[in-house]
């Protein structure tokens, strides 16, 4: 164990002496077209993104046993730390590096993020530094392995996990945001709209979170888990919402009509879903629950995000209410199987994804956004853009699903996934981090 517990330093050392070899002095800054008010938005909006990773943490960690409180917040924290270094390593160069075949981002473009603070804007933000578009991707890339902890909470070991969403992070998030995102990836030349990350984040972690409850297995003592303080939920869910809006509308990667128009259909797609779930949960005989109310809020954010700036206002009462429907009766079938998500991600992030992938293909329109090159969704009489989106919807999730499968198998082989059980009942904060929640 001690031999195992010195790589991770080691590796950290390794960077550390790259960042010393590759200083990324840069040879002259570029001014030349920027906008100030773009920039000043652009800030503001990587910073709300950044926010709701510890609004992950505080939802997730409401909703788990009392003992594994801060081992589920941990999670999605450290993911602030790995996550940020491994991007300006290699992560940036890989997702939107120069383009190779339009898969994947050469990994010497930016790496060590050389060529970034001289670089020239990106084409499609050309408003704002390179370096503010690589940081505020950066927190795209922080959130989306986060997503995928509720689904094995309660049973991963900690050192496997960080090696876990490393991996993740470059061999399956990095495409995908390649493929979507960059102007050369495969995906954005078939013409797949993702305004905001509901194929890049929420498809992704929906499916990699699949993968790992039933390659992990149910808990040992496998109960619905007594929810360790709601309030941390409804804190964590208003933070959610409140980041969103730096998610999806900075999306629009400038201080303009098209970021207002995101702003206003994220959140009424996030106030009908949360108010459709728990009426729908009371047609089915439940009383209406801060939780239902929390959850249907967070799958109707989920959903609206690849639409948000190509629908109207109205559109998103419908995507929010048609995603919380879908999720609620997809977590109600999980329940009904031997799949132990933790905290169904894969319902509420990844059917809400797809959901929203889908629903983008139906309402969008090209009076809201010029940049939709292809064309006007189902709803107004053209098939192009619903096709192409259900062929996307096929590869992405094949590949998440598959590949992540894939990298937890190589993971279990280098560093075991699955707690002992002693350790399970005894509580991963305490087994895995020797610290205990005194007053939740």
């Amino acid at each position: 164990m001690k031999k195992l517990s010195i790589v991770p330093f080691a590796v950290l050392l390794v960077v550390t002496a790259l960042a010393f070899a590759f200083p990324g002095v840069p040879k002259s800054i570029e001014t030349e077209g920027l906008n100030t008010g773009d920039i000043a938005w652009m800030l503001a909006s990587a910073a709300l993104v950044l926010l709701m990773t510890p609004g992950l943490a505080l939802f997730y960690g409401g909703m788990v046993n009392a003992k594994n409180v801060i081992s589920t917040m941990l999670q999605s924290f450290i993911c602030m730390g790995i996550i940020s270094v491994l991007w300006i390593t290699v992560g940036f160069s890989l997702a939107f590096g120069e383009d190779i075949g339009g898969f994947i981002g050469d990994p010497t473009s930016f790496f060590m993020f050389q060529n970034v603070l001289d670089g020239k804007p990106w084409p499609l933000a050309a408003t704002i530094p390179l370096v503010l578009f690589a940081f505020f991707q950066l927190k795209f890339a922080v959130i989306t392995p986060a997503l995928i902890t509720g689904s094995f909470s309660e049973r991963i070991k900690f050192t496997s996990y960080i090696l876990f969403a490393c991996l993740f992070s470059m061999f399956i998030y990095a495409p995908i945001a390649h493929w979507t995102w960059h102007p050369e990836g495969f995906l954005f030349k078939m013409g797949v709209l993702d305004f905001a990350g509901g194929t890049v984040v929420h498809i992704s972690a929906g499916c990699a979170a699949l993968a790992a409850a039933i390659y992990l297995g149910k808990r040992k003592e496998h109960v619905e888990p007594a929810p360790a303080n709601i309030p941390f939920v409804l804190l964590g869910t208003g933070l959610l919402w409140f980041g969103w809006f730096g998610f999806n509308a900075g999306s629009a990667v400038g201080a303009s009509a098209l970021a207002a128009s995101a702003f206003a259909t994220t959140n009424i797609a996030a106030a009908a879903a949360g108010i459709a779930w728990i009426l729908f949960d009371s047609v089915k005989g439940k009383k209406p629950s801060a939780m239902g109310f929390c959850i249907g809020v967070v799958v109707g954010l989920v959903a609206i995000t690849p639409a948000a700036g190509f629908v109207t206002i109205a559109s998103s009462v419908v995507i929010g209410v048609g995603a919380s429907l879908i999720s609620n009766i997809v977590v109600g079938l999980r329940a009904k199987t031997g799949i132990d998500d933790t905290l169904d991600v894969f319902p509420c992030h990844g059917v809400g994804g797809m959901s929203g992938m889908l629903f983008t293909a139906v309402f969008a329109h090209v009076a809201v956004n010029s940049a939709n090159t292809t064309g006007n969704g189902l709803a107004f009489g053209e098939t192009t853009l619903f096709v192409t989106h259900l062929i996307a919807l096929g590869i992405v999730v094949a590949f998440s699903f598959v590949g992540s499968y894939i990298l937890l198998v190589i993971t279990n082989l280098i560093a075991p996934l699955r707690v002992t059980e002693e350790e399970e009942k005894e509580g991963l904060d305490l087994s895995q981090h020797e610290e205990k929640v005194l007053v939740v």
